[in-house]
């Protein structure tokens, strides 16, 4: 009975699929056909355009001669920083190098354990090493010593060397005069003018110089100002004064007993104009100068000391005494490290025309301290 049930069921669902898979399905309306479209109208042809007319061919032009390249200098390995042209650092591996101005008027160099500081022709090195901190004071002639060892931008590096005068300094020397025979003899009647050389002494102030290089750094002028005093010890028992006449005599104190010394001094302001030549010689440079020597006098007197009845006394007398107020002569310098020597050599005379005895000074000495 349940086989029967199934199969009725069954019948029952194929009736049912049976009339929806047999529906024609419905026909899909058509849209209304559209009027055609209708043809553009042609537009007419463009008129031909003339021909443009040919060009005349440009004239050749002449090929341009080939630039030699010159070789650029290589800048210097590592780096550089300059500030509007008035310093520059310049540090690589080995070192570091600042300058200040466009001559290079400062320069600091530091290269491992050395700083060097340079201040025109002079400079300070600062070396620390095992055994302390060294500090030396240099000049710039000094540093020629490792001229060899130093690479091509090294020797670029440095300052273009400049000719150095060798005349500013403080001289010591010793005074005399000649007759116009060149003879230290004098005759009878000038015997009163007799000095002790020994102890006539000359000072000389050079405090200013300039030099003036001839293209070169080993020939040059150079010219300054200076003071030099000049005393002159009489060898006899008198010292000098004018007569009467205003001729220069001898003179000797009344009741005066054992002059004990008579000297003149005579202070003078001075200016050289030499020309100088420095040979090399090591290291260093030897310096050969000579030239032209002019003075003006500024002061002159004359002191007397001398025994009175056992006493001591003295007369200073300031005067002229017919000194010649400008002089001029030759003067050589040599020189050598810390030997420096000079002579001068005056072509007036000590006293004006006809103001006293014709003696031509002259003073031979060496310079203890340059400047």
């Amino acid at each position: 009975m349940q086989i029967m049930k199934y199969l009725f069921i069954l019948l029952i669902g194929c009736a049912m699929l049976i009339p929806a898979f047999g529906q024609e399905p419905e026909p899909v309306p058509e849209e209304p056909e559209t009027g055609e479209v209708q043809e553009a109208p042609e537009l007419p042809a463009a008129p031909d355009m003339p021909e443009a007319p040919e060009l005349p061919a440009a004239p050749e032009m002449p090929e341009a001669p080939e630039l030699q390249e010159e070789p650029s200098e290589a800048p210097p390995v590592g780096d550089t920083i300059r500030i509007m042209k008035r310093a520059e650092v310049i540090e690589t591996p080995d070192k570091t190098r600042i300058t200040l101005g466009e001559n290079e008027v400062l320069i600091v160099e530091e290269n491992g354990d050395t700083v060097r500081v340079t201040l025109g022709s002079r400079g300070i090195s600062i070396v620390e090493g095992d055994e302390g901190t060294e500090i030396k004071v240099i000049e710039m002639d000094d540093d020629e010593e490792g001229e060899d060892n130093r690479t091509d931008d090294d020797n670029k590096e440095r300052k273009k060397k400049k000719f150095k005068p060798h005349y500013a300094g403080l001289e010591i020397g010793l005074n005399n005069y000649l007759t116009p025979d060149f003879s230290m003899n004098l005759p009878p009647e000038q015997r009163f003018m007799d000095l002790n050389t020994g102890r006539s002494w000359n000072f000389n102030l050079n405090f200013l110089e300039y030099g003036l290089g001839l293209g070169t750094d080993k020939v040059g002028i150079v010219t300054g100002l200076g003071f030099e005093w000049t005393n002159y010890v009489f060898d006899n028992q008198n010292s000098i004064t004018k007569d009467e006449n205003g001729d220069i005599v001898e003179y000797v104190p009344d009741n005066a007993g054992n002059i004990i010394k008579s000297k003149m001094n005579m202070t003078y302001l001075t200016a050289p104009l030499l020309l100088e030549f420095q040979i090399p010689a090591g290291k260093k440079r030897i310096h050969l100068s000579g030239g032209l020597i002019g003075g003006v006098k500024i002061a002159s007197n004359t002191k007397i000391k001398y025994e009175i009845g056992g006493q001591k006394s003295k007369e200073k007398s300031k005067g002229d005494y017919n000194l010649a107020p400008l002089r001029y002569g030759a003067t050589v310098r040599v020189g050598y490290r810390a030997l420096n020597l000079y002579a001068n050599y005056y072509l007036m005379s000590l006293f004006g025309e006809n103001g006293g005895p014709e003696l031509y000074p002259f003073s031979i000495g060496l310079c203890l301290i340059p400047f």
